[in-house]
Formats: structure tokens, sequence, C-alpha cells
């Protein structure tokens, strides 16, 4: 087993306008590259499962006979991801904690092993990868899909976001992860000694009206109260100030009727 411990800072935390955003997520609308190699009877492994929403999707696609284990670094989170596959009446899944740098589970352990919007917050990516695989069955399947924040475009053009979004980069990196992970998948997966790699991509688009109300009120409540509050100004990165103005530059593009905002993701399949 490997010793390896996480060194990375998670920058989002988990406030209620994160969690917000990672309860809207489902397989369908943040795994659908994945959804074609899962079949009935398989086991997963859902790294960083947050709130769990796209775990239950997994576990109902991989029922009868399927087994699901979702493990997150917050035991909070990991409570909150347990209430939600119980109140949808999802079974086959069990919880725990874990640090992906070294997964306290055997080798070639399941069919699956999944983690959405994780490789850009943890220390060691490739590490990561080379654990994901591991615990992956020969034959299997490691799948990852993160943001690329370099690559998130909007309109009108806000010169308050494209603040926001340099500072937020700065605080990312300085926290220990990358932001810009979506367009190194491929190249970390290779260096973690995978051969067999399919690279997509696919982006997240909020364009109508509530769409853009709820991605900007959700970002403006992040920008002030989350974690990534206290680590932008205790980092020296802003001041309190500065957070207050990009969250007013959230909000006002928000309110643009032409408003429209798009997330890249890039995604890996990896066989193991």
């Amino acid at each position: 087993m490997n010793a390896a411990k996480e060194t990375a800072v998670y920058t989002h935390g988990h406030h209620e306008s994160v969690l917000r955003s990672h309860r809207w997520r489902t397989a369908e609308n943040s795994a659908a590259y994945l959804i074609g190699e899962l079949r009935p009877g398989m086991s997963v492994l859902d790294v960083g499962c947050g709130p769990g929403t796209i775990t239950a999707d997994l576990a109902q696609l991989v029922a009868p006979g399927g087994r699901v284990t979702a493990v997150d670094a917050a035991q909070d989170v990991v409570e909150q991801a347990r209430a939600h596959a119980a109140e949808r009446g999802v079974s086959g899944i069990e919880f725990g904690t874990a640090d992906v740098h070294a997964l306290d589970f055997p080798d070639d352990s399941f069919d699956v092993v999944h983690a959405h919007q994780v490789l850009q917050h943890v220390g060691d990516p490739v590490q990561a990868l080379r654990e994901m695989r591991r615990v992956c069955r020969p034959g299997g399947i490691v799948a990852a899909r993160d943001a690329d924040y370099a690559a998130m475009t909007w309109y009108p053009a806000t010169p308050g976001l494209d603040e926001w979004l340099s500072l937020y980069r700065r605080v990312a990196r300085a926290n220990g992860g990358e932001p810009d992970a979506g367009r190194r998948l491929r190249a970390w997966a290779r260096e973690a000694g995978f051969t067999d790699v399919t690279s997509s991509a696919t982006a997240w688009c909020f364009a109508t009206p509530e769409e853009a109300a709820w991605w900007s009120a959700l970002w403006a409540d992040r920008t002030t109260a989350s974690s990534y509050a206290a680590l932008a100004t205790g980092g020296g990165h802003a001041t309190g100030a500065d957070l207050t103005a990009a969250a007013e530059a959230w909000r006002a593009w928000g309110a643009a009727p032409d408003a429209w905002f798009s997330v890249l993701n890039g995604e890996i399949l990896c066989r193991a």
C-alpha cells in the first residue's frame, strides 16, 4: 500500500453554495461518457462522491446485482451522500472516507473506478490515478472528468469575471491543486502507466435566464462565504473588498438578458 497522503487543501470546501452545484450533478449531465461502459452486476468505486447524486445514479445503472462503494475525504459530506441515497430509495451502496492517494482497498477490487471533479483538487493527480488503476481489475475502466478553468468562457464580457478567474486560479494553485486539470487528464493518465486512454470533452452550458441566475448566484455566494473566501484572504491573494467586487460582477453578469456561460470538462476512459 502506498503511504502517500493528501497535501492539497480543498479550495471549495462544503459550504451550502458549493453543495448547491454539486447536488445538481447527475450521471447524465456529468458522466455521460462513462454510462455506455456500465452493466448490471458491475462493482464501482466512486472517488470523491460529494453529496452522492452521481453515486446514486451509478448504483441504479449497475443494478441489479451491482455494488457501488462511495468515498470522500470529508465525513460530513459522506453522511449527506448516505442520506441522499436513502431518500431516493437506492440500495447497493457502501459509504466511507478515503484519501485517493492511498486507497484502503486490495488490488483488483472494482470493475470501474470513477472520479468526478476530483483530480484538480489533489496534490498528486498522477499518484491518484495510479491508485485508481491499482484497485481496478484488469480489463476494467478508470474514468475521470475535470473542468478546465482557463477554458471557461462567457458572454457578455464582464471585466470583474476576468479578475475572478485569475484570482481563483491563483488561489487553487496555492492550495496545491491544478484548476486547468481538464486538458491534463490524458497526460496524467499516461504518466500513471495507462496505455489505453480514450479522451473526450463535454461542456456544461448555462444559457437560459433561470440557469444564468442560478449559476451566478451560487458563484457569488461561493466567492464571499465558502472556504474559498477564507483561503483567498488568508493566503494574501485578495481582500474582502476584492471578493465583494467579484461577487457583484457575478450577479451583474447573471442579470444580463443575454448571459451565457460554458464550462469545458476534459474526460478520460482508461482501460486497466
